[in-house]
């Protein structure tokens, strides 16, 4: 299964199909030939492998058949907070209820099909419980690296596939480094968060986005960045249909980090090609946990995709997210994680300093469901005691819709 591969800022190309990085350090995709496709090209299949045509792997085995296909839903609920007309593409409606399934569907059945390899993964959220499914599902051994310091919540939540889970002292954020270097010396293929595959997996989400609305289309897509993988795929799809010849203006990319770790924000901000690391000093604790990352591995690439498609980068505080997270559920019906309830925030921030105008379509994409961060017994939750003969008084009391 050969694999051709290129990078997004220099063009140089590749045919070995496990390389993650360019020799210029950037990470690299996969191209495969659009020029051809239609939208009647996928009329007849579900979910993500509607788009097979523009994958790199056929259709496989295993839950990677109940990928994507997600809901875009129109949310005039959420107009107000906004402050424009808001659609909610939500991707916690994926098998392991984030949109990291996207990349696994495509990632961890490439290299069952390619070799005898362990799969592994750094991660300690959506993507080590996505990985580890979806090796379970094709009976392959999988390897999770964590952080020394993992919730037993989160452990939980990965261990039900039963992978080999490994807590890794030291300074986490070199782990992705080590990875590459430990698929190239061992057998085990380290599928990190921007791995080619996985990248194509993302950028399913961006044809469904356009498939549903059509013949409208969006202004504006937001979506939660952390290491840029998500925004590379999305871009990568952007430019599929416009090399098809079925985008004749793209929508403005907008991605939302934590204010507490937001390299990509001050990176746009002050005009830089190149986001800088931040230390430890400069960074701080998150309820968005998923997206707290001091150093996106395709970071450059996504300021490269929102200066492409004319877009911006924001951050918002936790009390926005807070906010946003409420706000999601009580006018929306959405259960989202903080990380997702970012894409609110932030296009909340945008609209009120005039990038967004209120007439403008924006898909928000939460990429992930909030019901994994729920049942720790930490919430406040109101309640109220009636006895039973006193219900009918009670409810009478109710106001009227």
């Amino acid at each position: 299964m050969s694999l051709s591969l290129s990078c997004y800022r220099c063009g140089e190309r590749y045919d070995d199909g496990a390389r993650v990085r360019c020799a210029c350090g950037e990470p690299l995709w996969i191209d495969t030939d659009p020029t051809a496709f239609s939208w009647g090209d996928c009329r007849d299949r579900g979910g993500m492998w509607r788009y097979e045509a523009l994958l790199p792997i056929d259709c496989p085995e295993g839950i990677a058949r109940a990928a994507g296909g997600t809901p875009l839903v129109r949310s005039p609920g959420l107009d107000d907070t906004a402050g424009a007309r808001v659609f909610v593409k939500d991707e916690g409606e994926n098998p392991t209820g984030a949109y990291k399934d996207r990349g696994s569907a495509v990632a961890v059945p490439h290299t069952v099909a390619t070799s005898d390899d362990v799969i592994g993964t750094v991660s300690y959220g959506n993507m080590a419980i996505s990985t580890a499914a979806h090796a379970a599902s094709l009976d392959r051994e999988c390897v999770v690296f964590v952080p020394e310091r993992t919730s037993s919540v989160r452990l939980e939540l990965i261990a039900q596939y039963e992978p080999t889970i490994v807590q890794v002292a030291g300074d986490y954020g070199k782990l992705y480094g080590d990875a590459l270097e430990l698929s190239e010396r061992l057998r085990i293929d380290v599928l990190v968060s921007d791995a080619p595959t996985r990248i194509s997996g993302y950028k399913t989400a961006l044809f469904e986005i356009y498939e549903s609305l059509a013949p409208a289309t969006p202004d504006v897509i937001a979506l939660p960045a952390s290491s840029g993988g998500f925004a590379s795929g999305i871009w990568l799809g952007i430019r599929d249909l416009e090399r098809a010849g079925l985008i004749a203006e793209p929508p403005r990319l907008c991605l939302i980090q934590t204010a507490t770790a937001d390299p990509l924000t001050r990176a746009f901000e002050a005009g830089e090609t190149d986001p800088t690391p931040l230390s430890p000093d400069e960074t701080g604790d998150t309820i968005a946990h998923s997206i707290g990352n001091p150093d996106p591995p395709s970071g450059a690439r996504a300021l490269a995709a929102v200066r492409d498609t004319d877009g911006a980068v924001v951050s918002v505080t936790d009390d926005e997210i807070r906010t946003a997270q409420r706000r999601f559920a009580v006018d929306g019906g959405f259960c989202v994680e903080p990380a997702s309830a970012t894409t609110l925030a932030g296009v909340s921030r945008l609209a009120e300093r005039g990038d967004i105008a209120a007439d403008e379509s924006v898909v928000l994409v939460p990429t992930g469901t909030g019901f994994k961060e729920m049942g720790t017994g930490e919430t406040e939750v109101a309640t109220e005691m009636v006895r039973r003969d006193d219900l009918p008084d009670r409810l009478e009391s109710l106001p009227a819709p």
